[in-house]
């Protein structure tokens, strides 16, 4: 049987695309956790379709390897800063961190985020610096940078004094020293890992059962399922425990304090530890270990599980971020409803968000008294979109609002929005136009720096607002070659009116099949989103228009027939290849009084009102309201 002294877990933790699920495909082969001839793909903890086609982790995933006689945890968590919450939680879990560090682009925002994190707790983190085999690689540089990070985020002597390892997790391959030791195998990583993560500390398999639930997951026959490190002592499936829930007394987390607010007696019902990819299912747990428990049904993240002899003292809450932004998620009114996947009612949205309420932690519902959908709010417009396209791949059919920032007040009234640190990678050649769009949106530069290979590093502070909608804009700036990472790191006061989308919509004034002819005639006025033959309706809206304000249109207009014909009349005609929204393009594209339309074949946008009479009516209206709060 495991014992705690043979325990390794771990986490890891690094920016977005730098490499960590590649990283665990290497470790899997270097531990020999498949067969020689087994087929395995490639990125294999990233099981969601979704996650696979956007190439980043969107939940955080547990294995386990064995080297030797040492069994290892290890957690890959999101690089995403929209789930970064995952990414502290975990923390929570081990006693040290693999920090992932990529050769060219060196340490960014969500790097200096989780090893932050991660030297609170007092972790020591080993450092990995990957990719050393892509061109422009500066291995030397990045551990520099990498250092001062440490001594910035005010790492102690043994923190600072970090381990480092180079390589490449594609190329399957980590060694100490990059210049004398042969560029092959996994040896240097489980030989550093063994020796420098501590075993769990001040465990005792023999005292009272004690754990802490640090993330969830949800299995429709069984509820809701508790993941987390056991602490002490030793518990059989189907034992009697206490559970206590805590929370944050006045919301102050800045002075620790806690108060307990329920303390119920639960049996478990489910056990389960996990080996290489899958979980298996035990008949106890113990000390050191991380587990997974089903039993209680309300199972919350930061729950203390505990002998019912000794049920003091509860463990500290578990930090939860968050929402910084919303938007409205209605059934769909549209007249195609129901004709490309299931026209959800309002109680069956409901259904399907409380659903994901009960593992994702960072997300809320607020019925705000509308008869037609709900407020939801998460960490960011990716968050949310995923939760969108989700549903979307279940078969439902939706309309969701523009995103809109979560504002606070301060103590004397001032009004709080969420900021961002913004790094821009951008060719020399584009800088002006990156800089001078994101001063419109009140990004305010603070560095600035030459990488020498003609790209320049911009970083900017900037409220989230400026960035919704920008990202398009962005890669049609620079010609789809600068890079943009940004991560949230706090609430700051109101920057005022931000410049955002510059052009109108062109909106139908009719329904049925749009015409080539038309389209033909339409396109000069601006960009379209639909083909020939597309179906379109009244208030959808068929493209961008080239200036300011809306352009009613009428894409189903036919050529009227008649006996007259020209030799010429086919020259010099066609039509441009129309522009596809993704979903989160439409998101950031959309105006305030548009809607994205999303079923599970299409993604359209809309006016929110139809009729262009009422919308007229609706506009007065506001203007009316805006002008008698001015007075």
């Amino acid at each position: 049987m495991t014992t705690p002294t043979n325990i390794r877990n771990l986490a890891i933790i690094a920016h977005i695309d730098h490499g960590k699920t590649t990283l665990i495909d290497a470790i899997f082969r270097g531990a020999h956790v498949f067969r020689e001839n087994a087929r395995v793909e490639e990125r294999v903890m990233d099981n969601n379709a979704l996650e696979r086609e956007r190439g980043i982790t969107i939940r955080s995933k547990h294995c386990t390897v064995t080297w030797g006689d040492c069994l290892i945890n290890i957690i890959d968590t999101p690089g995403h800063a929209d789930f970064s919450g995952e990414v502290e939680r975990v923390l929570s879990m081990v006693d040290s961190v693999l920090l992932l560090v990529d050769a060219n682009e060196g340490p960014m925002p969500q790097t200096r985020y989780v090893l932050m994190r991660a030297l609170k707790l007092g972790l020591r983190p080993i450092v990995l610096v990957n990719k050393v085999d892509r061109p422009n690689a500066n291995p030397a540089a990045a551990l520099d940078e990498t250092f001062d990070l440490f001594v910035e985020l005010g790492a102690d002597d043994e923190q600072a004094d970090f381990p480092v390892l180079y390589g490449s997790g594609l190329g399957g391959w980590f060694v100490r020293d990059l210049e004398k030791d042969p560029h092959e195998g996994m040896e240097a990583l489980f030989e550093t890992i063994v020796e420098h993560v501590p075993p769990p500390a001040d465990v005792d398999p023999d005292a009272p059962f004690r754990m802490q639930i640090s993330t969830l997951a949800w299995n429709d026959y069984i509820g809701r399922i508790g993941c987390g490190r056991v602490l002490e002592g030793r518990h059989r499936a189907g034992q009697h425990f206490v559970r206590t829930t805590v929370r944050w007394k006045d919301f102050d987390r800045q002075e620790g304090e806690w108060d307990v607010v329920a303390r119920n007696n639960e049996r478990s019902s489910h056990l389960w530890v996990t080996r290489g990819l899958e979980r298996q299912e035990v008949e106890e747990i113990s000390a050191g270990d991380i587990v997974w428990v089903a039993g209680p049904e309300d199972i919350m993240i930061g729950d203390t599980f505990a002998s019912p002899d000794h049920p003091e003292p509860a463990l500290p809450p578990l930090e939860i971020e968050e929402p910084t932004v919303s938007m409205f998620f209605l059934v769909n009114s549209g007249p195609f409803a129901g004709q490309e996947g299931q026209a959800i009612t309002l109680r069956q949205l409901r259904e399907r968000l409380d659903k994901e309420l009960k593992t994702n932690v960072a997300l809320r519902m607020e019925d705000v008294g509308r008869g037609d959908g709900v407020k939801v709010s998460g960490r960011g417009e990716l968050h949310l979109a995923i939760l969108i396209e989700e549903m979307r791949r279940e078969g439902m059919e939706l309309c969701v609002s523009p995103p809109e920032v979560i504002v606070h007040h301060d103590a004397d009234g001032n009004m709080l929005e969420p900021m961002e640190k913004l790094i821009v990678d951008v060719p020399e050649e584009y800088q002006g136009a990156a800089i001078e769009k994101l001063a419109r949106r009140k990004g305010e530069m603070v560095h600035m720096e030459a990488s020498g290979t003609g790209i320049m590093r911009l970083e900017f502070d900037i409220p989230t607002r400026g960035l919704i909608g920008y990202r398009s804009e962005f890669l049609t700036d620079t010609r789809g070659l600068g890079i943009m990472t940004s991560r949230f790191v706090g609430y700051g006061p109101w920057k005022g009116t931000v410049a955002t989308r510059t052009r109108g919509s062109m909106v139908s004034m009719d329904t049925g099949e749009a015409t080539g002819y038309q389209l033909e005639n339409l396109q000069v006025r601006g960009t379209l989103f639909v083909s020939p033959q597309e179906r379109v309706y009244t208030g959808m809206v068929i493209g961008e228009h080239s200036r300011p304000g809306d352009l009613p249109c009428n894409p189903t207009k036919k050529k009227q027939v008649t006996n007259h014909r020209s030799s010429t009349k086919e020259i010099a005609t066609g039509l441009d290849v129309p522009r596809r929204m993704t979903l989160d393009q439409a998101l950031e594209w959309i105006a305030p009084d548009e809607l994205v339309e999303v079923t599970p074949e299409s993604v359209r946008i809309r006016k929110g009102i139809l009729n262009a009479d009422e919308r007229r009516k609706s506009e007065k209206r506001q203007a009316a309201l805006a002008a008698s709060a001015a007075r």
